[in-house]
């Protein structure tokens, strides 16, 4: 069974899907970019900024999980250019105990929603 997990802390979907589903106890998100949740107006006025907002939200969504960084296993990056990487792992790294941080993979793609920076997706378990 899945269960939908939706909070009004985080960015409303644009288009057929949810913020994150679980099933059992993995939690599969959608990705996020730096939509800012109360105004849905996009946060990019550095790579550095928007990538924080892409982090709050994550943070968000995995609170109305009961979940938090701790849980995430995997993390999916997509950037639109490479030459960002090391500005946009700056930031998320400040989001996991490098020690226990999840797998992770970041890509470089041609184009991301909204013609954005950055977007983040990830799976956690309990």
């Amino acid at each position: 069974m899945k269960k939908i997990i939706n909070t009004t802390k985080a960015p409303a979907p644009i288009g057929p899907y949810n913020q994150a589903v679980l099933t059992g106890n993995t939690l599969y998100t959608s990705g996020q970019i730096a939509l800012h949740p109360e105004t849905m107006e996009l946060i990019t006025d550095d790579i550095k900024t928007e990538t924080k907002q892409v982090m709050e939200n994550m943070k968000a969504v995995l609170a109305a999980a009961d979940m938090t960084f701790e849980n995430v296993i995997k993390s999916s990056i997509f950037i639109s250019d490479m030459n960002n990487f090391s500005q946009i792992n700056e930031v998320y790294g400040k989001y996991f105990d490098e020690a226990t941080a999840p797998a992770r993979e970041t890509v470089e793609v041609a184009n991301l929603p909204k013609f954005v920076n950055v977007e983040i997706s990830m799976i956690a378990v309990k």
